[in-house]
C-alpha cells in the first residue's frame, strides 16, 4: 500500500484513533496469521468467529495498526469504525483515487456469472507485460476480497485489475464505486448462484451494475452474443466495445477449436486477423480470451503483443481446467474449483471435442451445482441428458444433492450402466483409480462445495 499516516488513515475512515501517529505502509491483512512487521491488520466480525479475537496475534506478528469496532487493549495504534468492511471499501477508495491523481494507472474491472477468474488471470497476463500490474490472487471479488487487491497498489502501479462477484443486487455497485474503473467488463448472465439472487433477471440486474456508472470517458466491454448482457449498453454512458463471435463484435474470434493440446482460433479485429492458440482447454475460453483482448486493446495494447502474452499462458487456474498427468497413461482435466450449468456444459463439451471420434474414453466425474435454489433439480437433470447427447462413455456423479444428473442420464434408453452414484469422493476414487487406462480423458467438475477437486489432485497424485 501507499505510505500514509495513521491520522490520515483515521479521517478517511471516519473513525476514531486510539494511540500515537506515525507513517505506514504495510499490506492490509484481514487473517492475523499472514501478518508481517508493519502491516495494518482489520479485525472484521465473521460468519464464524470474530477478527477482534485474532488483533493479539496480528500484533505479536508485528501489525503496526489495528483497524477495530470496538476499542482493544493494546499498545499498537488502533482506528475504531463503525463498521469494518466499509471502512475497508474507504481505504481502498481514497488510495485508488490517490495513485491515479498521481500517475497513469488504469483500472479494468471484470464481472460476469461465468469465467471472471480466468479473465482476470488473462487481463493480468497480458498487462503484467506492459507495465507494473496488480491483480487479486485467486477469486478475491467480494466486498473484503477486492477492496483489499485494490490496496495493493502503489505510486508505481500502471494497471490495476478487479475481479468482481455479488451475492446480491447492489454488491457490485458498491465495488465500483470504490475501484472507478476504466474499462468495465461483463461476460455473462447464467444461473451460476441464482439460489441467492431468486431469478436470472436479478443476476442480469446486479451484472449490469458494472457498466451503471461508468463516464463517458470508459469502456465497456460487453458480450455481443448474450443477450442480457448485449442490452446492458442502453444502461451506460461509456463507449460500448463488443467482443464475441457474432459478425457485430468489435473483436471477434472465429474457427475455434478445442484438442487436447489447447484452444485454437482467428481474431478477427480493425479488419485483421491473428491466429491464436492457448494452451488453455476449451472453446469457453476462447470468450475469456476475447473479452481481456478487447479490455487491454482500450487502454492502448496491441492485440499482437496481447495475443503473445495470452499464448504464454499455461493454465486458466488451479482447479480450473487445469490438465494433469493421471494413472496409466491417462489425462485428468481438474475443473472442480466451481461449477454452474453454464460452466458445467462447457466442459463437457470440451470432453466431448477432445475425445471424438473413440480414440479416446471420456469420463465424466460430476458433483452438485451448489447455490441453484429451485433450479437446482431441473439443471441437475438437464446437464444429465447432455452428458448422453455428447456420448460420454463413463459417468461417475458423488453425492445425494448431484443425484438427478445420474437419474437423467439412466432415463435416456441408448444407455445401460454406464452411469454410475455414489455417496462420496473416496468411493469414487475406489472405482477409477483400479480401471484407468492409457488414453483415458477424466473430467472432474463440481461447485467447490463438493470437494471434487481434490479427488482430481488425488487421482493425478498431486499433493493438495
Amino acid at each position: 500500500m501507499i505510505e500514509l499516516s495513521i491520522a490520515d488513515i483515521a479521517k478517511t475512515l471516519g473513525g476514531r484513533l486510539v494511540g500515537g501517529d506515525a507513517p505506514v505502509s504495510g499490506a492490509v491483512r484481514t487473517d492475523s496469521r499472514a501478518v508481517v512487521p508493519g502491516d495494518i491488520f482489520f479485525a472484521l466480525p465473521g460468519e464464524t468467529t470474530d477478527g477482534h479475537l485474532f488483533a493479539p496475534a496480528a500484533v505479536g506478528n508485528g501489525a503496526a495498526l489495528l483497524v477495530v469496532e470496538r476499542e482493544l487493549e493494546t499498545s499498537v495504534p488502533q482506528i475504531v469504525v463503525a463498521d469494518g468492511v466499509v471502512a475497508l471499501s474507504d481505504l481502498a477508495r481514497e488510495v485508488v483515487a490517490r495513485v491515479r491523481a498521481g500517475g497513469a494507472l488504469k483500472v479494468v474491472a471484470v464481472t460476469g456469472s461465468n469465467g471472471k477468474t480466468t479473465t482476470k488471470n488473462m487481463l493480468s497476463a497480458i498487462l503484467g507485460a506492459e507495465g507494473a500490474t496488480v491483480a487479486p490472487v485467486g477469486s478475491f471479488n467480494n466486498e473484503v476480497g477486492a477492496p483489499i487487491s485494490m490496496l495493493g497498489i502503489d505510486h508505481g502501479t500502471r494497471y490495476l485489475v478487479v475481479e468482481m462477484g455479488a451475492d446480491g443486487v447492489g454488491d457490485i455497485a458498491k465495488l465500483v464505486s470504490v475501484a472507478k474503473p476504466d474499462v468495465g467488463i461483463v461476460l455473462t448472465v447464467g444461473l451460476a448462484h441464482v439460489g441467492k439472487f431468486g431469478s436470472a433477471d436479478a443476476i442480469e440486474l446486479a451484472k449490469g451494475e458494472m457498466v451503471d456508472d461508468l463516464p463517458e470517458t470508459a469502456v465497456a466491454v460487453l458480450n455481443v452474443d448474450d443477450p442480457r448482457v448485449a442490452r446492458m449498453s442502453s444502461r451506460t454512458r461509456a463507449r460500448v466495445q463488443w467482443f464475441g463471435l457474432g459478425q457485430s463484435a468489435d473483436v471477434r474470434a472465429v474457427d475455434v477449436e478445442a484438442t487436447a493440446a489447447g484452444t485454437a482460433f482467428t481474431v478477427v479485429a480493425d479488419g485483421e486477423r491473428h491466429p491464436v492458440q492457448l494452451a488453455i482447454l476449451g472453446e469457453h475460453h476462447a470468450m475469456n480470451a476475447l473479452a481481456a483482448l478487447t479490455a487491454a486493446r482500450a487502454v492502448g495494447v496491441p492485440l499482437e503483443r496481447s495475443i503473445a502474452a495470452l499464448e504464454g499462458l499455461v493454465r486458466a487456474e488451479r482447479w480450473r481446467m487445469e490438465v494433469l498427468d493421471g494413472p496409466r497413461g491417462s489425462v485428468i482435466i481438474n475443473d472442480a474449483y466451481n461449477a454452474s450449468p453454464d460452466s458445467m456444459a462447457a466442459a463437457l463439451k470440451t470432453l466431448a471435442q477432445i475425445t471424438r471420434g473413440g480414440e479416446l474414453r471420456s469420463v465424466a466425474v460430476l458433483g452438485e451445482m451448489a447455490e441453484l435454489g429451485e433450479f437446482a433439480d431441473d439443471e441437475h437433470d438437464r446437464i444429465g441428458r447432455l452428458i448422453v447427447r455428447l456420448n460420454v462413455r463413463q459417468l461417475i456423479v458423488v453425492g445425494h444433492n448431484a443425484r438427478h444428473i445420474h437419474n437423467a442420464a439412466g432415463l435416456e434408453g441408448s444407455w445401460d450402466g454406464e452411469s454410475v452414484l455414489v455417496d462420496t469422493a473416496e468411493e469414487a476414487y475406489d472405482l477409477l483409480r483400479d480401471s484407468l487406462r492409457e488414453g483415458d480423458v477424466v473430467l472432474v467438475k463440481s461447485s467447490k462445495s463438493a470437494g471434487l477437486r481434490l479427488l482430481g489432485d488425488r487421482l493425478a497424485g498431486v499433493a493438495p
